[in-house]
């Protein structure tokens, strides 16, 4: 599973066979550090993203799953609150 680390996120990003079908999905898992450093919290479990898309194949898929991950961090940053300097 590829994986990218973007500031303190580790972000997990697949493309997956959709069962029965020749088609895949893609899948996003998003981890941040914890107060012990040997776990990862859970920010996002691995879930389908664009589910309402298939793709013809893993690596199209994987690209899409990265692509809607950045997005998701990109989002989750913005609400960090930054103390006052």
């Amino acid at each position: 599973m590829p994986t990218k680390n973007m500031d303190t996120y580790e972000i997990e990003f697949t493309g997956e066979a959709l069962e029965g079908t020749e088609q895949w999905g893609a899948y996003v898992a998003i981890f941040a550090p914890s107060a012990n450093p040997m776990h990862m919290t859970v920010v996002h479990p691995k879930r389908r993203v664009s589910a309402d898309s298939i793709f013809l194949d893993q690596h199209a898929a994987e690209a899409e799953a990265e692509r809607v991950a950045l997005t998701m961090v990109d989002g989750l940053r913005s609400r960090q609150v930054h103390p006052a300097s």
